[in-house]
């Protein structure tokens, strides 16, 4: 048999550009990881001795429908357990609501600087992705409305948005929705709604509960449980039961589960992880935007640090890299190759962080 017979992929497969995660080493034994938007405080101690507890059960199952994490999760939301789907990280519900919305000739619109996911998981299910430009690195709802067509099926919105930290105000996404057309799926992802700070800000629950083609996202792996990899959806019924039908049937494992409830009733954690980073992200925001370097405002757990030109921002990698330190270069994976993106870590990383930078500056 030939070796040119082989098995194909779908059209389209080979041409996605594979999701660039941020490096997550740097010499010397004492590195600090500041690229991937972990939780600052680690996690809830109470959801590490769940976690711990289903070592004793490893060769059982997991209740296949999570059905203790989304009592859980309705208990301290306030939403019906029932349209709750809770999948493998956020990212396996995003690329089941791809699966289940998008096909070929279908379009779904996002903003420029969006999660770099929703372009692989609307190439992967055949569609089209439409690029909409920004504001100030903030979603744009006029543009993106604009970018609407009889071909537009999903609209897919971080808030706040991934790498550069801006949001859209409850008015504005209410804004976005009620210009949409009633088949088009809004999917508003809310990874790191546990940080904002922002008194005019929503998570997305309320225009859940009155539409018909919005859908929330929600992770875990911002607050502390990044290594368990949980993630969970709320949406209206009709959503619910298709996405129902085609995911995995025990796609949540059981020490999953267990910590991931944990961690939501442990809201004392959660509150002490967003004062925490407020406090953080805005003094190293102040610390750092001059007339060389400027933070864009930031509603996460992270900042996007912009410098004068890639070359500049290059070298601040570098030597931040030297010192044990790694950022995120977000240049081949969002285009924005002038910009580092730092999450928001221990105070001493943050120092560490501002004095590099700021002598930096001084000598360029």
């Amino acid at each position: 048999m030939s070796d040119d017979i082989r098995p194909v992929p779908q059209p389209g497969i080979l041409d996605i550009a594979p999701y660039l995660p941020g490096k997550s080493g740097a010499p010397g034994s004492n590195a600090v990881k500041l690229s991937a938007n972990e939780s600052p405080l680690g996690a809830s101690p109470k959801a590490i001795e769940a976690f711990r507890s289903a070592a004793e059960h490893l060769e059982i199952y997991p209740e296949g429908s999570s059905r203790i994490l989304r009592t859980a999760l309705a208990e301290v939301h306030g939403i019906d357990p029932e349209l709750i789907v809770c999948g493998n990280g956020s990212d396996d519900l995003l690329h089941l609501l791809a699966q289940t919305y998008l096909g070929d000739g279908d379009e779904a619109v996002m903003n420029r600087y969006g999660f770099s996911v929703y372009p692989i998981i609307t190439k992967a299910a055949g569609a089209r992705i439409v690029m909409v430009e920004e504001t100030d690195y903030t979603a744009d709802v006029d543009l993106l409305l604009a970018a609407v067509t009889d071909k537009t099926k999903v609209i897919w919105l971080a808030n706040p948005n991934n790498p550069t930290g801006t949001y859209l105000s409850d008015a504005e996404v209410r804004r976005l929705h009620a210009g949409l057309r009633p088949d088009i799926l809004l999917v508003i992802d809310s990874a790191y709604a546990e940080y904002v700070t922002a008194a005019d800000y929503s998570v997305g629950l309320d225009l859940v509960g009155e539409a018909s083609n919005v859908v929330m996202v929600r992770t875990f792996s911002k607050m502390g449980l990044a290594a368990a990899r949980i993630g969970w959806m709320v949406g209206p019924d009709h959503v619910v039961d298709a996405i129902n039908r085609i995911r995995g049937p025990f796609n949540v494992n059981l020490p999953a589960q267990l910590a991931g409830a944990a961690a939501t009733r442990d809201v004392a954690f959660t509150a002490r992880l967003k004062v925490y980073n407020a406090e953080w992200r805005d003094w190293i925001t102040q610390e750092l935007d001059s007339n060389h370097m400027h933070v864009v405002p930031s509603q996460a757990n992270f900042v996007m640090v912009l410098f004068p030109d890639a070359e500049h921002a290059a070298l601040a990698f570098n030597t931040l890299m030297e010192r044990g330190l790694i950022v995120r270069e977000i240049g081949a994976s969002y285009g924005i190759p002038h910009g580092l993106r730092i999450s928001i870590g221990s105070e001493q990383a943050m120092r560490g962080v501002v004095g590099i930078l700021k002598a930096l500056v001084q000598i360029a």
